[in-house]
């Protein structure tokens, strides 16, 4: 029984914030309470809703601290990629909504501008934060708004190109801007503690910034003199502070300071809230901080389904029928042909577990190589790799290959160089949304010349299709969702898929579907309620024309089916091969719609933009009645 009085909350201060403006009423010290709270809020949250998890644990102390000391949302924060951003939704308005995270219709996994006004910039993929908040801060300037612009990243993110491009850029700006990295791996510097937080404290203080400008404007007419004064403080600092990089590209470098010390963060960030141009603020956090389980193994718990909040045990319904996911058939798969083949390379930007490579990792250490979050340098090192003779792979997600969009074309498939592009999480991906949704790389993939495409439709095909894009002489990319197939058997023998050719799985009349990867289960259960031919086209580039022509010659209707978007997919692709045999056929192209996909599990989505079972039978009869021809065959004539 509880030993809590009646009426009692478990969150007395965090239920008088219900948005920033309640926070700034509090005073200094309240916040640790609020913070413990809010952390002790969002492992009960999590733990019903599933999401990501370790990495909001660690901003809890950094996120009530901005918010006390900012004006948001007329300041601006922009968080990068968003993973640990729920925090920030929980104290802006939106706890009482958080049973919806990621649910279909309810809050996003990640900070999203028509969700709400604390939401300054949309975010997903990593290392976008930076660039953003140069951008919003150029727009106060040229405005003469008095707004401060703060943009989070971590150190994970700095990995990234762009993160490097776009503070290479800020610091020759005289534009008022805040970059706080989060530090939560220790990875650029363990020097934490008193010695270092007193320094903060001193650096961000106006004695320390009057007494440097004054310097400044004093030794400034003695140009030797003052070059020497600025490379010894640079020295000074050097020695207790890790900020030589950030200096040298224009920042004032402060810290690194305790991300979980709130008196630290509030009189640090106050100070800086003061200064004028590009300031850079390093916070060291532990990721998955005030749960057990999560600092001991944060990689595992970045991401969680619904769990016990007292074992850390997932409480998901499982099935009793244990199928492989497709991930696990390209990690078997990969660990196979390398155990083959000496030349084979792989490759993954920061995406290890994700893309299945762990396994790989630990038995081929030499060959393996996560680049961090640098896609382009992936693809265009895996370029430079098969000129040279070695076989590489790219282990990919969908949605992050467009972000290497220009590398794929002009370094890879202009030079029709052998790199197999592995792209999980193709098509409908489920709670994360619009930003990892993988509906468009058909439409992106299939107009580059030299590129092969493949749409594996179960999971032996999946390998079978690996081993065919491995032994290819130039790029070849195959195409998998997230999550498991149908639980076919799987052949561990390799056979390569001669290129371009599909096959007919049913045969029936008047009817042809031609489908495209995992659909074809759904294509083969509506063929028999409306006794159509079944066509597994397996290659999405090159088609099979041939069986396309034979097919328009036998059937008065075709109808194509992918997980892509229509608009330049693989149906567009049939389309585009019967108009240049000059065939007019009936053609209905079934997939996904002009617009982003919002969150929500794969079956709603699927059931949602009518590619489930239902779905396709009735976009399939519809067009029957509505081009008259549920009973008379339509002669199909040549207008040649």
């Amino acid at each position: 029984m509880s030993d809590r009085p009646p009426n009692s909350t478990p969150y007395p201060l965090l239920d008088r914030v219900s948005k920033p403006e309640d926070l700034r009423q509090l005073a200094a010290g309240e916040l640790p309470q609020l913070a413990e709270e809010l952390r002790s809020f969002l492992i009960d949250s999590v733990a019903e809703t599933g999401g990501h998890f370790a990495a909001g644990l660690g901003t809890v102390e950094l996120t009530v601290a901005l918010h006390y000391i900012y004006n948001t949302p007329f300041d601006r924060l922009v968080w990068d990629t968003g993973h640990q951003s729920y925090p920030h939704k929980i104290l802006t308005g939106r706890r009482e909504r958080m049973p919806s995270l990621r649910q279909h219709g309810g809050l996003s996994g990640f900070p999203k501008r028509d969700e709400s006004d604390y939401d300054t910039f949309g975010v997903g993929h990593s290392s976008t934060s930076i660039s953003a908040a140069v951008g919003m801060a150029i727009a106060a300037q040229h405005e003469q708004q008095n707004r401060k612009v703060v943009a989070i990243i971590g150190d994970g993110a700095l990995t990234a190109g762009m993160a490097f491009e776009a503070l290479n850029h800020a610091g020759d700006l005289d534009t008022n801007l805040l970059v706080i990295l989060n530090d939560n791996e220790m990875s650029i510097s363990p020097n934490v503690g008193g010695m270092s937080n007193h320094l903060a404290r001193i650096l961000s203080g106006k004695l320390y910034a009057s007494a440097r400008e004054g310097s400044k404007k004093l030794l400034g007419r003695v140009p030797p003199v003052w070059e020497l004064a600025r490379r010894a403080e640079e020295h000074v600092k050097g020695m207790v502070v890790p900020g030589t990089l950030f200096e040298e590209l224009g920042f004032n470098y402060i810290g690194p300071i305790n991300g979980h010390d709130l008196d630290v963060l509030t009189r640090t960030l106050k100070n800086m809230r003061q200064m004028k141009g590009p300031q850079f603020l390093h916070v060291v956090t532990k990721k998955g901080k005030g749960f057990e389980l999560a600092e001991k193994n944060p990689t595992s718990y970045h991401g969680v389904s619904p769990f016990d909040r007292n074992t850390g045990k997932s409480t998901a319904a499982s099935s009793s029928i244990k199928k492989k996911s497709f991930t696990d058939v390209f990690s078997d798969w990969v660990c196979d042909m390398a155990q083959q083949d000496q030349q084979l390379m792989a490759i993954t930007p920061a995406m290890c577990s994700g893309s299945g490579l762990d396994e790989f990792s630990e038995r081929f250490p030499d060959r393996y190589f996560d680049v961090g979050i640098a896609e382009q340098h992936s693809v265009t090192m895996a370029a430079g790799m098969a000129c040279d003779g070695l076989k590489p792979i790219v282990a990919i997600y969908s949605s992050f290959l467009q972000r290497a969009y220009d590398q794929l074309v002009h370094d890879v498939a202009l030079q029709n160089l052998p790199v197999l592009f592995a792209i999980d999480r193709a098509g409908l991906v489920g709670a994360d949304g619009a930003t990892h949704t993988g509906n468009l790389d058909i439409s992106f993939l299939r107009c580059v010349p030299n590129m092969t495409i493949m749409t594996p439709a179960d999971e032996n095909e999946c390998r079978q299709m690996l081993y065919t894009g491995f032994q290819h002489n130039g790029p070849a990319c195959v195409r998998y969702p997230r999550g498991s197939g149908a639980g076919v058997e799987i052949q561990e023998a390799m056979q390569a898929i001669p290129i371009g050719t599909a096959e007919i799985r049913r045969q029936g009349k008047d009817i042809a579907i031609l489908s495209f990867g995992t659909l074809l289960d759904t294509a083969l259960a509506v063929a028999e309620e409306l006794d159509a031919t079944v066509v597994n086209m397996r290659f999405v580039k090159p088609l099979d024309e041939a069986l396309i022509v034979k097919l328009a010659a036998q059937n008065h209707t075709l109808v194509t089916i992918e997980e892509n978007v229509v608009a330049g997919g693989a149906g567009s692709g049939v389309n585009e091969a019967l108009a240049s045999h000059r065939l007019t056929p009936h053609i209905l192209n079934i997939g996904l719609p002009d617009h982003f996909v919002e969150h929500g599990t794969q079956a709603e989505l699927l059931q949602q933009y009518g590619l489930d079972r239902d779905g396709i039978h009735k976009q399939i009869t519809e067009f029957m009645t509505y081009i008259g021809c549920q009973s008379n065959k339509a002669k199909v004539k040549s207008v040649i």
